[in-house]
């Protein structure tokens, strides 16, 4: 069970998406796992074959519990119907005796008389079984897929056997899976919903078979199932007591949840916090002069260009970007900007995108797109949840002016974002009015000093000051 934040003490195994015998590859989705704050998907680090699941369906584990063995070496496993993937070789059939084995770059070797004769007997012996050996069998889409879209194609009813991919090479896609998915869906009337959406359903006692999906494929997610709670859409019988203190109660444990970690945050964190303004002119500027030319869904958004600020800025000034833990701190080479995300539910979680610094900002605007929709949905994967390096809170959308965070450990440092503001600005004896924001950074001062803290806030506002160096 994997640790999904500093306050996170166990998980509920939801979902397996693989079972044993199943080949997996690095960043495969395994399992869907509940916490207090979300359901996350459960990626797996390691190459190889799923030998034995050690916790089932349902049941809570503290972190730290292994929940699947893991078969180093991707070979099938005995018995299992699946075969081999195309991407694993075959066992190569080794000689007897006490010879070593040629290396694969060396001369062919011409076998011996006794070498020939035993392998003319068992030719003779086993004719097919030897053709069957030397054949090559085409990879069906099948055998290339990772586990969790095979779990898809699964769960959706689609044959993959006649399913043409539309990836590099015919790779079969998620969104070829349920494209092929619509018809059937339509003709046997399933109602595709996310797990968390189904919880919902429960807790409101909605039948979601009256529900109207805007999920993909026309799923039906979590602001749907409130939607339809909103307008009176659930069945005749109206939520039970027991439903309704389930979601008071699971509410209940996020905000404790929280506020535990925030008051070990205080109590063992010595904070101290520095602001600065921020004359926004040029990176609105460009903005608007980028945006112009775009069609509105690839427009880019003011908070792109806060997080790939704050994440060059981290690069330049290390004590800001990495992990304290037993008396020491580690700095990260990579940055994983934590965005502080409010749920629709109440609480706010903060998932990473990865390698900020390193993204272009077109490739950032996705990512971010994709993240807040993943957060509310309740679909999250742990590597998301568990390695951010630094936490950007922007609560401009609010109206807040300034944001004075409390660092989300083992983190070091969180930077707030307040609102963007007309304000009366001097610049080069000039005085005019321009577009400003807050910019605060919380930090650690076992890590760092208000001098590194001044250098790092200096130097996001000068990455904002040339938007187009980004």
């Amino acid at each position: 069970m994997p640790s999904l934040g500093a306050d996170m003490e166990s998980g509920t195994v939801v979902k397996w998406l693989v079972q044993p015998g199943d080949e997996v590859h690095r960043g495969d989705i395994v399992a869907e796992v509940e916490t207090e704050k979300s359901n996350i998907e459960v990626e797996i680090f390691e190459n190889g074959v799923i030998g034995e699941l050690l916790v089932p369906e349902g049941e809570r584990v503290p972190v730290g519990t292994p929940l699947a063995r893991v078969l180093a070496a991707a070979r099938p496993v005995a018995g299992h119907p699946r075969e081999p993937s195309a991407a694993i070789a075959a066992p190569a059939v080794v000689p007897t005796g006490p010879a070593p084995l040629t290396p694969a770059v060396s001369e062919p070797v011409r076998p011996s008389v006794e070498t020939r004769s035993r392998e003319s007997a068992r030719a003779h012996r086993a004719p097919d079984k030897a053709r069957r050996r030397s054949a090559v069998v085409p990879p069906t889409p099948e055998r290339v897929l990772s586990p969790v879209l095979r779990n898809l194609a699964g769960r959706l009813g689609v044959d993959l056997g006649g399913l043409r991919g539309s990836g590099p090479g015919d790779v079969i896609t998620r969104e070829d899976i349920e494209r092929a998915a619509r018809p059937s869906i339509r003709a046997t009337g399933r109602t595709r919903s996310s797990p968390f959406a189904r919880r919902q359903a429960a807790e409101l006692g909605i039948d979601l078979g009256t529900v109207r999906g805007t999920g993909p494929c026309g799923a039906v997610v979590e602001e749907d199932v409130r939607r339809a709670a909103r307008k009176g859409a659930a069945g005749p019988a109206p939520p039970s007591p027991t439903a309704a203190v389930s979601a008071v109660d699971r509410q209940a444990a996020l905000r404790r949840s929280i506020g535990n970690l925030m008051a070990r945050s205080k109590r063992e964190i010595p904070h101290y916090y520095l602001s600065t303004t921020i004359d926004l002119s040029s990176a609105t500027q460009w903005l608007a002069h980028v945006n112009l030319e775009r069609p509105l869904e690839s427009r880019l958004v003011l908070s792109v260009l806060l997080l790939k600020a704050t994440a060059l800025a981290a690069k330049q000034v290390p004590e800001m970007n990495g992990f304290y833990s037993d008396d020491i701190f580690r700095p990260s080479d990579a940055v994983h900007v934590g965005v502080a995300i409010s749920l629709r539910s109440g609480g706010v979680i903060a998932p990473a995108v990865h390698d900020v610094d390193r993204l272009g900002l077109d490739e950032l605007m996705r990512k971010l797109k994709d993240l807040v929709g993943r957060t509310r949905r309740g679909t999250l994967r742990s590597s998301e949840m568990s390695d951010p390096t630094i936490t950007v809170s922007n609560l401009g959308d609010l109206g807040v002016e300034a944001v004075y965070g409390v660092i989300y450990p083992p983190q070091v440092a969180l930077v707030g974002f307040g609102r963007v503001v007309e304000s009366p600005y001097a610049k080069d004896g000039l005085l005019g009015v321009r577009p400003v924001v807050t910019a605060t950074l919380s930090a650690d001062h076992r890590v760092s000093d208000g001098h590194r803290g001044g250098r790092f806030l200096t130097e996001i506002g000068r990455l904002l000051r040339e938007p187009e160096k980004l």
